[in-house]
């Protein structure tokens, strides 16, 4: 296969990439089937958000666990794979609202449902990102994208399927129509060819803002030796994990109480603090192509500080921001940079550690965002039903990214000191 044919496939697996995450990105749309189930079938809120949590929880657990298995089988076996689970996930959920079994909902959609959630995020990443070694950023920047859009197309579209055909008939039609769209998508997803690279590329990138080769995402690491057990255990592994775990248990906090804490703080009324919630998806997925591109001009290590800074002078202000457009655009930017996040990630990861075995490597670091699900959440309520407002909270996520700020430096000089022994030895 040629280089120029092959540099154009490249776009194909880009595309089908994000086919993939905007199917599955329609769990973040989970919300809309809220007062649909609670009226329907008279269940609890609590028993309707668990299977929210459920899927959330499998997503991470089912990354972190069949990486390995990703890397063995190929990107479209995996793909195959993740769309019956997360398809067939849906369909079950439909078959137990008809039968009203909560049981069997949560089988489906939180169980099979969730690891479909899982491995059809983490395989269109991981192959993705072997196919730009020169723009790192952009690759995982445009597969996360379609998972940041995928609530915003899903929202309207199940709200017409349940006026349309009843609500279990629409997990039923939605759950045939992402099986669909992912198989076919599936069937694009490959490996690029060994030692293939794009026309022009040096294997290498500089780094602007330190001067030094390989920071944004250049030839591999001397870490990319290591096994994913071994990567587990170092410092820097453990240090990215807990920066991604503050960055996403931040986000989750606003994300979770966005609506309140409007209306609350600036005074929007119920309907504008709705209005705002839907401008929010718009704002994280444009944020996930936005600043993981961005990553690829000024390096990761920059990326995230600036992500670190940006938030913890956003979080700190907020309370304090009574203009109702001058809170949204706040709220706005924290939520693009919480979306940047997740895209610039992987792409980072391949700069620590290498792409060989980036599938298992990525999945064990999105245990963090499973953890962050459940504690970011119950630590807004936790912080505002003792404080008795949102202003207790912001104010501990302020503090929080200030740690992370901390937390990035150090893995940045531990890139830096790494480079360094490798080029004196």
């Amino acid at each position: 296969m040629s280089s120029s044919i092959t540099s154009r496939t490249r776009w194909f697996v880009a595309a089908a990439a994000v086919g993939i995450h905007g199917s599955i990105g329609a769990v973040y749309a989970y919300s809309v089937y809220t007062k649909p189930l609670m009226a329907a079938l008279g269940w609890r809120y609590e028993q309707v958000t668990l299977a929210f949590s459920l899927a959330i929880g499998c997503l991470g657990l089912s990354a972190a666990f069949l990486g390995r298995v990703i890397e063995q089988r190929g990107p479209q076996q995996a793909g195959r794979f993740a769309a019956l689970c997360y398809g067939g996930g849906l369909m079950i959920a439909g078959l137990a609202i008809a039968l009203r079994s909560p049981v069997l909902f949560y089988l489906g959609y939180g169980v099979l449902g969730g690891l479909g959630l899982g491995v059809g995020y983490l395989t269109p990443v991981a192959t993705l990102i072997k196919w730009f070694p020169d723009r790192r950023g952009l690759a995982t920047g445009l597969a996360i994208m379609g998972f940041g859009f995928g609530a915003l197309l899903a929202g309207p579209l199940v709200v017409w399927l349940i006026a349309a055909a009843g609500l279990a008939r629409t997990f039923v039609l939605l759950g045939g129509g992402y099986l669909t769209v992912m198989l076919v998508c599936a069937q694009f997803l490959r490996r690029p060819p060994e030692g293939w690279a794009p026309v022009g590329w040096s294997g290498s990138t500089h780094d602007p803002l330190h001067g030094a080769a390989a920071a944004a995402g250049g030839a591999e690491p001397a870490a990319a030796l290591l096994s994913p057990r071994q990567i587990l255990l170092t410092p820097r592994f453990g240090l990215l994990w807990l920066l991604f775990f503050i960055q996403v248990t931040c986000g989750i906090t606003v994300i979770s109480a966005a609506s309140p804490m409007a209306q609350e703080i600036a005074g929007l009324s119920a309907a504008q603090a709705a209005s705002m919630v839907g401008l929010m998806g718009l704002f994280n997925g444009l944020g996930r192509i936005g600043w993981s591109s961005f990553s690829d001009v000024i390096g990761r290590p920059a990326t995230f500080m600036t992500f670190c800074v940006v938030q913890g002078l956003a979080f700190f202000a907020l309370p304090l921001i009574a203009h109702p457009l001058a809170f949204q655009l706040t709220v706005f930017l924290i939520i693009s940079c919480y979306g940047g996040g997740f895209a610039t990630l992987p792409a980072y990861l391949g700069d620590l550690f290498g792409t060989r075995q980036l599938a298992v490597v990525y999945g064990y670091m999105l245990t963090a965002w499973s953890a962050a699900g459940v504690v970011g959440p119950m630590f807004a309520a936790a912080v505002r039903s003792h404080s008795g407002g949102f202003s207790g909270t912001l104010r501990y996520g302020a503090v929080g990214f200030a740690v992370a700020l901390v937390l990035a430096v150090l893995i940045r000089l531990d890139q830096r000191r790494s480079s360094g022994v490798r080029k004196s030895s």
